[in-house]
């Protein structure tokens, strides 16, 4: 039987260790504020942003919500974002995504000033995580790597297998377990034998958004699984892209879903915020 990695015990050490950071900060008179754009009324995004506004209560950081409406125009809010980008009093920014169909990401991710970036989405900050000399991490990853750590799991040497290649899971994962000296594959929608490929590996890393398709003849006897999926099954139950059923027999360990790597994606995004009060302010 399987270890739980137990993601929402790693999020509050991480959480304690933020309001720490924040208070010092306070000391010096300097207020630490993120500023949370939703557009529309796509459930899972309320309740990811309402997540996040409880996680910056606890810490201490100051939470600005900007709901704009589902017709919003690109323009708009692009607007916005110009304006958040010329606050003093806003150290971070965080466009929820996806956006409404109607709606381009690429250029509201590239608008967000770098040093505001704690998505670590923009560009820039995605190719300081590549060449590993990086200032903000995407908080999915930087999350999961904090999980190996508290674990005492040492990537070093081992064969990785990322499932998925997305810019804010896949690919800047792949970037921090390659730094860490693992060996690194990344399997997607069409890598052929997928199933001879995730049976190498050591540690397993899922992301690709469908619910269960990890199966237990796809997994290593005493492998690591680390399932980043946050999708409903067929009971309209949450799940992970990690059949757990058939997967948590064979693994050494394994995160569930819920109560695994979300949590310590959004201590991650505070941990970030930090960092950008302490590069705004010259500390």
């Amino acid at each position: 039987m399987a270890k739980l990695i137990d993601g929402k015990k790693l999020s509050e050490e991480i959480l304690s260790s933020v309001a720490v950071d924040v208070k010092k900060l306070n000391e010096k008179g300097i207020s630490v504020s993120l500023a949370v754009i939703i557009v529309g009324d796509n459930p899972a995004s309320r309740t990811y942003v309402n997540n996040k506004k409880r996680a910056c209560e606890k810490v201490g950081i100051l939470s600005h919500e900007f709901a704009l409406p589902e017709d919003t125009t690109q323009q708009e809010l692009m607007r916005l974002i110009d304006e958040l980008n010329a606050r003093s009093d806003i150290n971070g920014i965080l466009c929820q995504l996806p956006l409404p169909k109607h709606l381009d990401e690429e250029p509201v991710i590239e608008t967000i000033l770098t040093q505001k970036d704690v998505d670590a989405f923009h560009p820039s900050n995605v190719g300081h995580i590549m060449i590993g000399d990086f200032k903000f991490l995407a908080c999915t990853p930087a999350g999961i790597m904090e999980m190996l750590k508290s674990e005492g799991i040492d990537v070093c040497g081992k064969h990785c297998v990322v499932v998925g290649r997305s810019n804010i899971v896949g690919k800047p994962m792949a970037m921090l377990l390659l730094k860490a000296n693992g060996t690194v594959t990344i399997c997607h929608s069409k890598t052929k034998n997928l199933q001879e490929i995730t049976k190498q590996a050591d540690i397993l890393v899922v992301a690709v958004g469908k619910p269960k398709m990890i199966k237990g003849n796809m997994v290593k006897q005493g492998a690591v699984v680390i399932d980043a999926g946050i999708n409903r099954d067929e009971n309209n139950r949450l799940c992970g892209d990690v059949d757990f059923a058939q997967v948590e027999p064979k693994a050494s360990k394994i995160t569930p879903v819920p109560g695994g790597v979300g949590p310590t994606t959004i201590a991650m995004l505070l941990r970030n915020t930090v960092t950008a009060a302490i590069i705004q302010n010259n500390l």
